[in-house]
C-alpha cells in the first residue's frame, strides 16, 4: 500500500508531518514497510517552503511518483493551489484510482474544487468552516469533529486532528490494534472518536 501526501508552498507543517509520522511509524511497528511506502509528492519535486519557512524535500513530483493507494491532501495557505489547473487535474486523477482519499484542515477545499467531495459530509479547521460552507453550499460541513469518515473519503479538522484521522485510517486499513500500538509508540493520546 502506497500512501502519498501532497504538499505545496505554505502547507501547514503538522498537516503533512503528522500523517507521515503516523503511517511510517505504523509500518515500522508492524514491520510491514517492505511492501508499503509513505511519501511526499509536490508538483515539481523541488524543495517546498512550508509554513514558517520550513524547507521540505518531497520524494516525488507529479511526473515520477509511484501509484497511490491512499491520497492525503494537506492544508495550509491553499489559495494559490486552487488556481493551478495542473494541480487540480492531478488531485482528481489520483482520487479516481486511490482506495481512500483524505484531507487535513483546508485540504478539503482542494477536494471540493476538484469535485472529489460534492455532497459529502466533511469538516475542516474551525476557522475555515464558514468559508467552506459559503464556497461549497452542497457540502454538509460539520463542526466540533476531529474527522469525518465517508468511506472512501475522510476529512479532518485542523492541524493536530490529522494525526487522529491518520490513526483512524491505520485502524481501518490495517487494524485497531496496530493503530493503538502506533499511538503508544508515538506517545500520543489518540482521540479515537471523531
Amino acid at each position: 500500500m502506497n500512501i502519498g501526501i501532497y504538499i505545496y508552498d505554505e502547507a501547514e507543517v503538522l498537516d503533512f508531518s503528522g500523517p507521515f509520522e503516523v503511517f511510517s511509524t505504523a509500518m515500522r511497528v508492524a514491520d510491514i514497510s517492505a511492501n508499503n511506502a509513505v511519501f511526499l509528492v509536490s508538483e515539481t519535486g523541488q524543495t517546498v517552503t512550508a509554513r514558517g519557512g520550513y524547507g521540505v524535500n518531497p520524494h516525488y513530483s507529479f511526473e515520477n511518483h509511484p501509484g497511490i493507494d491512499v491520497l492525503v491532501i494537506v492544508g495550509g495557505v491553499h489559495t494559490a493551489e486552487m488556481h493551478k489547473p495542473q494541480v487540480l487535474s492531478w488531485i482528481k486523477a489520483q482520487a479516481e484510482t486511490a482506495q481512500r482519499v483524505a484531507s487535513v484542515c483546508t485540504g478539503v477545499f482542494l477536494l471540493a474544487e476538484t469535485g472529489v467531495v460534492s455532497t459529502h459530509t466533511v469538516t475542516t479547521h474551525w476557522e475555515d468552516i464558514p468559508d467552506l460552507r459559503n464556497s461549497y453550499p452542497e457540502l454538509e460541513v460539520v463542526e466540533n469533529q476531529r474527522w469525518v469518515d465517508e468511506g472512501d473519503v475522510v476529512t479532518s479538522g485542523g492541524i493536530s486532528a490529522g494525526i487522529d484521522m491518520s490513526l483512524h485510517l491505520v485502524g481501518t486499513l490495517f487494524s485497531v490494534e496496530l493503530a493503538e500500538k502506533t499511538a503508544r509508540q508515538m506517545e500520543y493520546n489518540w482521540v479515537k472518536n471523531a
